[in-house]
């Protein structure tokens, strides 16, 4: 057990001992077999959600979260209502443009030159009424080789999901993708949307690899937990069993992973969760982008020493359901296997 992980099973133990059910018995002692090794970030994230433990600043790599905002959206709901460009923020929210990114790289093997990604990031399909429909109408004609969704399925931080659930299954079954979807969760999803997207027929990658094979060949989607708010990605552990010379594509909810990513020799890096900002001004750009990294990883295409990477704008949006000058995108990405220097 790290250094790290020690005060969180301290703080668990004290809160948990205060806890007790009816029948006397001391939650330590329900938890304590499976408590042994902290590095099961499923049960971090999982005590984190009842509560158990506190989503701090310790936790998650973000230094600012939205989700402690209650206050500050509802001024400024207010302040668009006001001015009068609640209802146009709210149409360029449902605006949905398809962003092509072409990427080429030495070590992608032949038979994947010219495999195409659906990416659908930041979907909060919740968010916006009919934003299901306009997704649908989207992507329904485009044949791809696989779909990625690099987290947050839900508008709200908490709450039921069952808006969720029936919106989403419109989504899946207007994808069209050989080798089928492959998902991870972000900070305004919940665990208890693993089964329910798996039983849409998402693969959900919490800390874990799936090898897609083209006969001989293969390459390897890694797919973490949310590094922001909950903190509970572990890129090692979920290198396990994949082989050091393989074409890795990471999947991460936020771009706040990139020095670990080259340090574990990640070879494309797919996120999303700033939304691009979500409100931009012109020649200011984002106001805000909440990440802890540099801005020129929050957006777009972007190279940080061997790994190349692209952040989503998002599909939806958050916290507020609008969009100024920052259109949702859905990510088409084409890749290329290539002999030049510079592609990798």
């Amino acid at each position: 057990m790290g250094q790290q992980e020690l005060p969180v099973l301290v703080r668990f133990l004290v809160v948990s001992t205060l806890s007790v059910n009816k029948s006397g018995v001391y939650w330590p002692l329900i938890w304590l077999g499976v408590m042994t090794d902290m590095r099961d970030m499923r049960l971090k994230r999982n005590l984190i959600e009842q509560q158990h433990l506190k989503a701090r600043q310790t936790l998650g790599r973000g230094s600012f979260h939205l989700e402690n905002l209650h206050i500050l959206p509802n001024i400024m709901l207010a302040g668009l209502r006001v001015s009068g460009l609640l209802a146009r923020g709210r149409r360029n929210a449902l605006d949905l443009v398809i962003k092509p990114v072409r990427f080429e790289f030495n070590a992608l093997p032949e038979g994947f030159s010219g495999l195409t990604i659906l990416h659908l990031s930041d979907i909060h399909v919740d968010g916006n009424p009919g934003l299901a429909e306009r997704i649908c109408e989207r992507i329904q004609g485009l044949e791809t080789d696989v779909c990625v969704m690099t987290g947050d399925y839900r508008y709200e931080f908490h709450g039921p999901c069952n808006d969720v659930y029936r919106d989403m299954e419109k989504i899946l079954a207007s994808v069209n993708a050989r080798y089928g979807i492959v998902g991870i969760l972000g900070n305004h999803d919940s665990s208890e949307m693993i089964p329910e997207l798996e039983r849409m027929g998402v693969k959900m990658l919490v800390n874990e690899a799936w090898e897609m094979r083209n006969g001989p060949e293969s390459l390897w989607f890694i797919g973490v937990d949310d590094p922001h708010y909950y903190g509970c990605d572990d890129l090692p552990g979920a290198l396990n069993g994949v082989p050091h010379d393989a074409f890795k594509i990471l999947l991460v909810h936020s771009p706040e992973l990139v020095e670990e990513a080259d340090e574990n020799g990640v070879n494309l890096y797919l996120c999303g969760h700033t939304h691009g900002g979500q409100i931009r001004l012109p020649i200011i750009g984002p106001l805000v982008v909440n990440a802890n990294c540099p801005r020129r990883y929050a957006q777009g295409v972007w190279r940080y020493r061997n790994v190349r990477g692209y952040t989503s704008a998002g599909v939806g949006s958050s916290v507020l359901p609008v969009r100024f000058f920052c259109p949702p995108e859905i990510g088409l990405i084409d890749l290329r296997r290539s002999d030049s220097p510079d592609s990798d």
